[in-house]
């Protein structure tokens, strides 16, 4: 004899499903041991989930999620505007099983208008909220130097244009460091102007991360640590590919004699940190605490 069907059973079949999914992530129900979750502004194709992936050992899987935000500009008040858009991606990423999130995109954190505690705040929140741990490449750029115990610090503002590297000057000041020297590609001399910046469209010729970086030491040779903004890349790699500052860092450190922080390697640096993991092979000094 037929048992009699339940409600939910019947809704169930009505609607094709035989049961639902678990609500919770068990750990051997997981594709990988430690699962990370990139985000990245709209028009921008990110090379982070990549070069953290290459780098992370074989437990880490990445996957990436790009801000959706139609007729993007690049412009500041766009973020400040869109900070929602964060609360939704550690959500996502915290319902597919995410152990930590990161926010790709140096500029978010002083468009805000939270300050910096305002900042901590607002990852602690998110991380807290959804369960996972939450960074943001602004505020890890900060974390990182406090590791560091840096003070004095000299940024190559690299392709920003000047408010937004000026707004990163002032995150930092607010972060209590002493930002002796800071400027881009034009303040250094090396483009004309910001159009012709813009047109490199992040990506310039690989000679000129040496002469930027020795650029910046010789307008502050009593730095404690240089410090590259943003997500630039040079064509630095096999047959020209680009490469970002992650991949430069340690030549650049033998050749200024101090450390290089830039904002991609402090986000994997966070992201490592939250995940316990160390990265495989050596990637500058800030990277290289991770294996103490």
């Amino acid at each position: 004899m037929a048992r009699e069907q339940t409600s939910d059973q019947a809704s169930g079949q009505a609607s094709g499903l035989s049961g639902a999914m678990p609500a919770d992530w068990t750990p051997e129900q997981k594709l990988f041991p430690h699962q990370v979750g990139f985000t990245c502004p709209p028009h921008d194709w990110d090379a982070a989930p990549s070069d953290f992936l290459r780098i992370a050992p074989g437990t880490v899987g990445v996957h990436g999620w790009m801000l959706h935000v139609p007729e993007y500009g690049h412009r500041l008040d766009q973020r400040s505007r869109n900070f929602r858009l964060l609360e939704e991606f550690a959500a996502v990423m915290a319902n597919n099983g995410a152990d930590v999130c990161a926010q790709v995109g140096s500029n978010w954190v002083h468009a805000s208008g939270l300050g910096v505690d305002g900042i901590r705040d607002f990852c602690r929140r998110l991380s807290d909220t959804h369960g996972l741990a939450f960074h943001m490449a602004g505020y890890a750029l900060v974390e990182a130097l406090r590791a560091m115990n840096v003070e004095k610090v000299a940024l190559n503002a690299v392709y920003h244009w000047p408010d937004w590297w000026q707004g990163t000057v002032g995150f930092l000041k607010d972060s209590g460091f002493d930002v002796v020297w800071a400027g881009n590609f034009v303040d250094q001399g090396w483009l004309d102007s910001q159009e012709a910046v813009n047109a490199k469209r992040w990506i310039f010729d690989g000679s000129l991360a040496r002469k930027s970086f020795e650029y910046v030491a010789e307008k502050a040779p009593d730095a404690d640590a240089y410090l590259a903004n943003g997500m630039v890349n040079f064509r630095t790699g096999t047959d020209g590919q680009p490469e970002r500052i992650l991949h430069l860092t340690p030549d650049l450190e033998q050749m200024l004699g101090k450390p290089v922080i830039a904002h991609d390697t402090a986000l994997y640096w966070r992201v490592f940190k939250s995940l316990g993991l160390a990265p495989e092979g050596h990637h500058g000094r800030l990277l290289e605490t991770l294996h103490a």
